[in-house]
Parts: C-alpha cells; structure tokens; sequence
C-alpha cells in the first residue's frame, strides 16, 4: 500500500517533519479518549509525557489543529506530532549550496556531516539543516554518501518527482566521478576495474566487505579506478579518480583497501581505527570526495553537470 501524502496544514518544526499516526477504524473502539490510545499504542513514551504534549499542542489532527487530553478517539483519524530530540553536540562545518530551482537541489557537503537522521543524529544532519534553513517539507536525498565523505549530494524538491530522478540512480545513468588520495602503488596496469560481491561484515555491522570466490556470489559492485597525481615527498602518494558503476554501500573504500590501497585516514578499512561511536579527529578526515556528478534531467531534459568546490587535503609529509 503507498503511503499517504503528508498534510500540507502540519508545518515543519525546526526542520523535523512530524510523526504520522493513522488510527484504526474499529466497530467497538477500546479507547474512550486519544491519550488512551497513544499510551496503549507507543507505550515507550509514558502516559504522563503523552498528557503533557496533548496539553502543550504538540499532538494536531490533519488541518494542524492541536488536540488536548480530553479529545475522543476518532476511527480513522490521522493525527501528527513530533519527536523529542536530545541536545545534540553542533557539527561545525558548513554545507553551501551549490544549485537550487524548483526540482533539485546540490550541495557541497563537509565531512563528519550525516545526509539523514539516524543514531545520535537528527538535527545534526545536512537534511534537516536544509528543511529548517529553506522551509521544504518534501525535501529528500537521492543518493547515498557517507558521513566521513565530502562532497556532492543531490537532493529532489519535490515529493511526486523523487522516482524519477532516483530511476537515473538504479537504471545507472549518472556519471559520478569521485577523487581519494591513497598510497601510490608501481605494479598494477592502469586503469583498474574492480568487480565484486559486497556484503556487510558479520563481524562488524557497520563495515562492508568483498565475499570471496568460495562463497561464489556474482558480483554486485563495480569501480574504475586510476591514478591522475603522484603526491609526498618520495610520491608514495596519490591522487586517484574513482568512477563508480555501481552505489553500494561503502563501495569506493572497500574496493581501495582490496586493491592494497586504503584510502588516507578511513577510520573502517582496512582494520577499524575508529568505531562508528567515537569522537571524530577534524585533523583526519577521510581523503574521499564526490567530485562531479553529471546526468540528464528527467523532468527538465536539460543536461546537468555539477563539481564540488571542496579540495581533499593533501598526504603527511
């Protein structure tokens, strides 16, 4: 069953779209009153906590309007309210906006930024930064791009529009062009293709790994990779252009670190210098960047082609 459409009546709050509750249409209702059924429902927040959100209106029905402790349960309703965020530590680095019109949006992500709320981000996050900065509900990514990677990220404007631009993404008709900065190695012919199997690491749930030829999974990745600079004192650096076919998870990271080339300072490959719950190092970020991503525009037609301004620094002396 599609989801229904958010009501345009129930507005943003600091960014965070509301929580959407559809209550079930029922012959002999349970709940005399609302608060009974939310507290029955999503016990995990007390009685008490629902009472005081109902008095407070931060639980509205359809048009916005706030509904109180005393409201009866009505069959079929769809009621709205927003999450409690914790305080969250600010994310000192700054996203500007590369493009805007009415159906995409580019922006120039730092690292250490998350795209999406999850974990111990919501408000630290380049989306709800983006909802709370430019008051668009329907904001949403349409591609993925870790935390610890800088870079472009696209983003469509409207709701009734994200398929067909996330199409591009899964039939493969978008040119990404990403840059790493890694050791150089002498003995491997260039370009390189690396084609896999990626599948997340039991051992670790937040890393991926390549399956090896025994498990006999086809491949499910692909990467041309190549050199474009040698850097360091001695050039056992360098810079690489990495063209991914595929969008998994972790792709580029895991495909370098197979190859014997890890990118600079990934906290996950090829062994975890830093858990996904520990403190980042800004004097380390990872060296891998969304460059440039160009594609055709499904709504507009028009050829769109963008580049990140953001330069990796450079390898240690």
């Amino acid at each position: 069953m599609a989801r229904p459409p958010k009501s345009a009546a129930v507005a943003l709050r600091d960014g965070l779209s509301p929580c959407c509750l559809a209550l079930p249409r029922l012959r002999h209702s349970p709940w005399p009153t609302l608060l009974d059924h939310l507290a029955e429902r999503l016990p995990r927040i007390p009685r008490e906590q629902w009472r005081a959100r109902l008095r407070c209106g931060e639980v509205v029905d359809e048009q916005g309007q706030p509904l109180d402790e005393h409201t009866p349960y009505l069959h079929g309703q769809r009621i709205y309210y927003w999450r409690d965020v914790a305080d969250e530590a600010p994310i000192p680095f700054e996203a500007p906006i590369l493009f805007q019109d009415e159906h995409l949006l580019v922006v120039d992500k730092p690292h250490f930024l998350p795209v999406t709320p999850g974990g111990r981000y919501v408000r630290e996050t380049l989306l709800v930064r983006l909802k709370a900065r430019l008051g668009l509900p329907e904001l949403s990514p349409l591609h993925r791009i870790d935390r610890d990677t800088a870079g472009l990220v696209l983003f469509s404007v409207r709701a009734a529009e994200r398929d067909a631009y996330q199409r591009l993404f899964r039939e493969r008709r978008v040119d990404k062009t990403y840059e790493a900065i890694a050791p150089w190695c002498d003995d491997r012919p260039w370009p390189q293709r690396r084609l896999s199997h990626l599948c997340t690491d039991e051992a670790a749930f937040y890393r991926m790994r390549e399956a090896s030829p025994d498990e006999g999974r086809a491949p499910n990745s692909e990467t041309w990779i190549e050199p474009l600079q040698r850097l360091g004192p001695q050039g056992q650096w360098a810079r690489y252009r990495l063209r991914p076919i595929t969008g998994k998870r972790h792709q580029l990271r895991v495909h370098m670190a197979a190859l014997g080339l890890p990118i600079l300072d990934d906290p996950f490959y090829p062994t975890v210098r830093r858990g996904p719950h520990d403190p980042d190092d800004p004097a380390r970020p990872l060296r891998l960047l969304a460059r440039a991503i160009a594609f055709d525009d499904p709504i507009t037609g028009q050829r769109r082609a963008f580049t990140s301004a953001r330069e990796l620094a450079g390898p240690p002396d």
